[in-house]
């Protein structure tokens, strides 16, 4: 849930795969209904594509939002279902931090306009997410590693080669090494 600067409260639906991190942004909504996340649920396997064969489980909370329709979407594909219980946040620890990375590292840090502004500002922060920061618990590496260009030791004591790239309304700056 985010609040915009009208004071309108907007939701987020996100999808992560545990495995990669990779984050998927599955939309951004004021008035979110069963159906919309069903529909949503339909986008998100479409942009998966085969890599959906990789997924085994859908860990979600309780939320009502999340319909029998929304898990047939998913069980369709072979995905086994995980509801978390009730007040334990813990059963889905890596989507809570998530959550609370995108708060501390962007929606703390920016005034929401709209709906459309909200997803822009998203959009620009999973580019980021998925292709640049790093990520302890995958040896600092980002989620996307096809993205990263190779570097040869010698070129990493060259500190004057680094060239800073602010990203996301200049709010992340992103470094790496000039060509």
């Amino acid at each position: 849930m985010v609040e915009t600067l009208l004071l309108k409260r907007l939701y987020v639906l996100v999808f992560i795969e545990h495995g990669t991190r990779s984050l998927h942004l599955a939309g951004v909504t004021a008035h979110p209904t069963g159906a919309w996340t069903v529909q949503q649920a339909r986008n998100l396997l479409m942009d998966l594509g085969d890599r959906i064969a990789g997924l085994r489980f859908l860990i979600h909370d309780r939320d009502p939002l999340f319909t029998s329709a929304f898990r047939e979407v998913f069980q369709a594909e072979g995905l086994r279902i995980i509801a978390t219980l009730p007040r334990t946040p813990r059963m889905n620890a890596i989507c809570e931090r998530v959550i609370g990375t995108l708060r501390r590292e962007l929606l703390d840090r920016i005034l929401i306009l709209n709906e459309r502004h909200l997803a822009r500002v998203l959009h620009e922060y999973l580019i980021h997410y998925n292709e640049h920061r790093p990520h302890q618990s995958r040896q600092q590496r980002p989620p996307d590693t096809a993205t990263q260009a190779a570097r040869d030791a010698t070129d990493l004591n060259d500190l004057r080669s680094i060239r800073r790239k602010p990203v996301v309304a200049g709010m992340i700056s992103e470094y790496h090494h000039a060509a």
